[in-house]
């Protein structure tokens, strides 16, 4: 890979040596309960048997990464972001960990329990023939959208990936969803240099939608179901502020600024 990493600060907790081809990546913060249930939906899928499990922890305060709760649901690498930032910053410290570690690509999904984790088995076989970027999405054929609040909906069907399919040249139809598998030729790319303190919050998500097909990587769209629990919205990004900082984050994507 060319160019320097820079990461936030640090630390792996814990981690066993590479069992499977590719990591699955788990984003959280103060997830609680909903990590755990998650984490039990994985094993009840036996998934440990297709990829290995890292969760990467941006500050968490409610217990919940503790050792006797994840390593006996299956969790195979705990990382703890302890420098700034939210969630890219994170996303870089699991990235650089998926190179160092010798995997052939990462899967990341949130840690909310809102989505699926049955469909990762097909986004493993499409990062195997040789796809660059897996986008789960719940608005192809196949997939499933339950209790989406409406100005989510609207958002993503009427601005996000409108903008994003525009700048990328792709037809993409659910650019805010992190249920996502890369290449590890996408993460040691060197027109994309991911390992940037530029992405800091929520920028790389939009940024790879954008530029990928745009440096010639191969992406794809599955099916996938996202659920949101009756009456509860499940998000760290506030509700006046933190879309305002998405919409600014999908505007400079879009325009290149990264």
């Amino acid at each position: 890979m060319t160019g320097p990493r820079v990461l936030p600060a640090h630390e792996i907790r814990w981690t066993a040596p590479r069992h499977r081809e590719h990591l699955l990546v788990i984003p959280v913060i103060n997830e609680g309960e909903r990590l755990h249930r998650l984490l039990r939906r994985i094993q009840s899928l036996d998934l440990d048997a297709v990829i290995d499990i890292c969760v990467i922890d941006g500050g968490s305060t409610d217990g919940s990464i503790a050792a006797e709760a994840l390593q006996p649901l299956g969790v195979h690498t705990l990382i703890v972001k302890t420098g700034p930032g939210r969630l890219s910053a994170q996303l870089r410290c699991a990235y650089a960990h998926v190179l160092d570690a010798g995997y052939a690509g990462v899967i990341t999904i949130d840690g909310n329990d809102k989505d699926d984790p049955a469909a990762i088995p097909a986004f493993v076989a499409a990062l195997r023939d040789g796809v660059d970027v897996v986008q789960g999405s719940r608005f192809v054929e196949g997939g499933v959208a339950e209790n989406t609040p409406l100005l989510r909906h609207l958002a993503i069907r009427g601005i996000h990936a409108p903008l994003l399919r525009l700048a990328s040249g792709f037809r993409w139809t659910d650019t805010t969803q992190g249920f996502r598998g890369y290449s590890r030729r996408l993460l040691e790319h060197p027109r994309l240099s991911l390992f940037r303190d530029v992405f800091d919050s929520y920028e790389l998500l939009a940024y790879v939608s954008a530029r990928a097909p745009r440096v010639g990587l191969r992406c794809i769209e599955l099916p996938t179901a996202r659920r949101y629990p009756k009456g509860e919205v499940p998000t760290k990004i506030s509700a006046v502020r933190g879309n305002v900082r998405v919409l600014k984050i999908l505007v400079a994507a879009c325009l290149g600024a990264y």
